[in-house]
């Protein structure tokens, strides 16, 4: 069992049997100095009475985070602790528990146990030395990662199944792959900048399992978690950033935009970085670049007319001093509780220099430098025939854009639009390449070259000098590479898959070559983990004590990579220090019988008419007072589970809706995996499927329709996908939010943690 649900259960008995003894208060007189301790003989006459049981305390309901806040209000009624104490705790007021390695901090002589959203705000703002034994802002980061990653491998807010190698299989006619290799930080996308084909066409065919939505300007619009496809075209056409990352995967400023870079540190504790860049940068149709063209992007997308085209804040500015301000400025209430059209932290310095001032309250941060990385976008793009100007004060939007027909902005919809406009010759890109034809049917981007990029951090220019970004099969795509319809595959997983490949190159006589690496992240189920059964953390545990996980990754890869505990690459330089100072972490080991343990101590005890639970599937009984609309409305996906209400409680089946993605080994293996795992049926579980498309289920996630086809109402609590740490920056802070402004938006998981929750009243 989880040796750390196993002392929680193991504290509960205790505590149970101690409150059991308190309760039965029989007054018993103390026994007399005199009478011996032992006695060898007992009179005839004397019967002893018979051990009374002890009287065991009604079962408490202990409600989720997601429970407990639903109907109150953030910072009147509650606030996360985080905001409340965070940047007054350092790394040396934190204790960690030796049995669970779980940290605690002793605050204002209370101890609070630290949550996800306080323990990731802290490992990139509370990095700073002073005042600590630490000699490193690295040390004091991984001793913050440490115990992020042990408390997300308690709470379980998804379950890796398997972390593998990575195969990226070449047409022998692409030459640089050997001395340019990819790696978890820089794909085929990036690295193809410094391959040549020797096609006769001078192309380059790249594929993808993945579908393309088109939105190449911004791949993050209107979502949290876009699709790594539309990152990789994005990363292709847009470029010039001030701050770039490495084929190292760490952050440099880039020399070939970024003519200067300054830091001034202010009174007020805030701090200005000040950008110049050089006068020869080019968008695609010869157009300059200049300061305003790197402030656009940012200046619309903090913006209440923004939020409407995305259905999403974006909040761009939020880090920078005035974000508040100018986000509450909505062309009409200039100077109404302090709203005003002025970003007062971004400056425009002259025609070819700006500077960005960063708020005191975010930092010290750990990776400070991503705040001067800006890239630049065409002005028409997101703002038509608006601009911005600067007079002497701060930023601020010129024109109409904040005009409203009736209740709407309009030019919301222009930005609406924008995101999916690929018209090269309407608007112009920044990057290596640019979209000469968008197949939306097809799910096919056809590149050419930029003849105006002036190169990468490196100062390296493309030659390949025609990219197609196709949407591939997984079941055909080596046949796809042996016809030439693509040139390669790129992240081949799966044993099957990976034998296959391997075979198809080594006897090809030299036609197909490939080159391999570990995995900077894994497959996985992953949870709405406020919604349904998974909102408690000991079903999220269940499901996986039920699985077994080892096997899985050995049957899914082939024997080409394993399986990890927690949000973390084994090859980064913080999992080395976390476990070289003792990082304790649960693998979850399978056995029905842990699974039924910690279901049976979270009160998964009843069946659909509030009884005791005998066979099939199990019930939790949740008081009226705590029961939310969706608690209330939850089912299985034919219905044939639901809610009950019996007298003042209602009773949640433990059904789990598992939303799966066709045409994927990975779903396939999870039918006997997870679906019609015996485990799970043992422990009182029932899984119900639904196999569709990768967008929508991204929309039954977000349970938001960022790609069109959410439903309207929730029914999926499961899904499966991948997730990778193949970023620069490992920064999970705002993303473990509880703040309701941020979570729709922002949250990782879905999930709130208690220990995060802070009550005011």
């Amino acid at each position: 069992m989880n040796s750390k649900k196993l002392l929680s259960l193991l504290l509960a008995l205790a505590m149970v049997l101690s409150l059991a003894a308190c309760g039965n208060k029989t007054e018993n007189p103390a026994p007399s100095s005199t009478t011996p301790s032992t006695s060898t003989t007992t009179p005839a006459t004397t019967t002893p009475e018979p051990a009374q049981e002890p009287v065991e305390e009604p079962w408490v309901y202990e409600p989720t985070a997601a429970q407990l806040v639903a109907g109150k209000e953030f910072g009147k009624d509650y606030t996360s602790l985080y905001e409340q104490f965070g940047k007054q705790v350092t790394i040396e007021d934190v204790k960690e528990d030796p049995s669970t390695g779980l940290a605690f901090a002793t605050i204002d002589g209370q101890d609070y146990e630290l949550g996800l959203d306080f323990l990731t705000m802290a490992m990139v703002y509370n990095t700073a030395t002073e005042g600590t034994s630490y000699s490193t802002e690295d040390d004091i980061y991984a001793q913050w990662w440490k115990y992020y990653i042990t408390r997300w491998n308690y709470l379980l807010p998804e379950i890796p199944l398997y972390s593998n190698e990575y195969y990226d299989v070449y047409n022998a006619a692409i030459k640089g792959v050997d001395t340019h290799p990819t790696n978890p930080f820089w794909g085929p996308h990036r690295a193809l900048i410094d391959w040549t084909s020797e096609k006769a066409d001078n192309s380059f065919i790249l594929g993808n399992t993945t579908d393309l939505s088109g939105k190449f300007r911004y791949s993050n619009f209107g979502a949290s978690s876009p699709a790594a496809s539309d990152n990789d075209v994005s990363f292709m056409v847009n470029g010039l950033d001030t701050v770039m990352t490495t084929k190292e995967g760490s952050y440099v400023v880039n020399p070939t935009v970024t003519k200067n870079l300054e830091v001034t540190e202010n009174e007020d504790g805030s701090q200005t970085y000040t950008i110049e860049i050089y006068d020869d940068l080019k968008f695609s149709d010869g157009s300059p670049v200049t300061a305003k063209n790197y402030l656009y992007s940012t200046m619309v997308f903090s913006t209440p007319v923004a939020t409407e085209a995305a259905s999403r804040d974006h909040k761009s500015t939020m880090n920078y001093v005035g974000y508040k301000e100018y986000a509450a400025y909505d062309g009409t209430n200039e100077g109404v509780d302090g709203a005003t059209k002025v970003m007062k932290g971004l400056r425009l310095l002259g025609d070819y220099t700006f500077s960005v001032t960063v708020d005191a309250q975010y930092l010290p941060y750990f990776y400070a430098i991503s705040y001067a990385s800006f890239q630049p976008s065409y002005k028409d793009l997101w703002l038509g025939s608006c601009d911005i100007a600067d007079d002497g004060e701060g930023c601020y939007i010129t024109g109409d854009f904040y005009a409203k027909s009736g209740d709407s902005y309009k030019m919301a919809k222009h930005i609406a639009d924008s995101a999916y406009a690929n018209d090269t010759s309407k608007y112009p890109w920044s990057g290596p390449y640019v979209v000469d034809h968008y197949d939306v049917s097809a799910k096919e981007a056809t590149l050419k070259l930029n003849p105006y990029f002036k190169g990468n951090y490196e100062g390296t220019k493309p030659s390949i000098g025609m990219v197609i970004y196709k949407k591939i099969i997984a079941e055909t795509q080596l046949e796809d590479l042996r016809s030439g319809g693509v040139d390669c595959l790129s992240a081949i997983t799966g044993g099957a898959a990976t034998n296959e490949a391997i075979a198809m190159a080594d006897s090809s006589n030299g036609g197909f070559v490939y080159t391999h690496y570990s995995r900077a992240g894994y497959g996985k189920l992953g949870f709405r983990a406020d919604y349904g059964p998974v909102q408690f953390t000991e079903v999220r545990q269940a499901i996986a004590y039920c699985m077994d996980r080892a096997t899985f990754a050995k049957d899914f890869t082939g024997g080409y990579g394993g399986v990890v505990d927690g949000p973390y690459y084994t090859g980064s330089w913080m999992y080395k220090a976390a476990v070289a100072s003792g990082m304790l972490l649960d693998a979850y080991d399978t056995s029905a019988d842990s699974a039924i343990a910690v279901l049976e101590a979270n009160g998964w005890n009843y069946n659909a008419e509030g009884g005791e639970y005998t066979d099939g599937v199990r019930y939790k009984q949740i008081p009226a007072e705590f029961a939310t609309e969706n608690d209330i409305n939850y089912q299985s996906i034919d219905g044939a589970y639901k809610t009950t209400k019996v007298g003042d409680n209602y009773y949640m089946p433990l059904a789990l809706n598992w939303y799966g993605t066709v045409n994927n080994e990975f779903s396939d293996l999870l039918v006997t995996g997870f679906e019609q795992n015996d485990n799970v049926a043992a422990a009182g579980m029932t899984v119900q499927k639904t196999i569709g498309d990768f967008a929508p289920m991204l929309d039954e996630l977000y349970q938001s329709q960022v790609y069109g086809y959410y439903s309207g109402s929730p029914m999926y609590c499961i899904f499966n996908f991948a997730t990778g740490f193949n970023s620069a920056v490992y920064d999970y802070s705002w993303n473990m939010t509880i703040d309701p402004s941020m979570y729709d938006d922002y949250s990782q998981y879905y999930i709130k943690d208690m220990a995060d929750v802070y009550w005011l009243s």
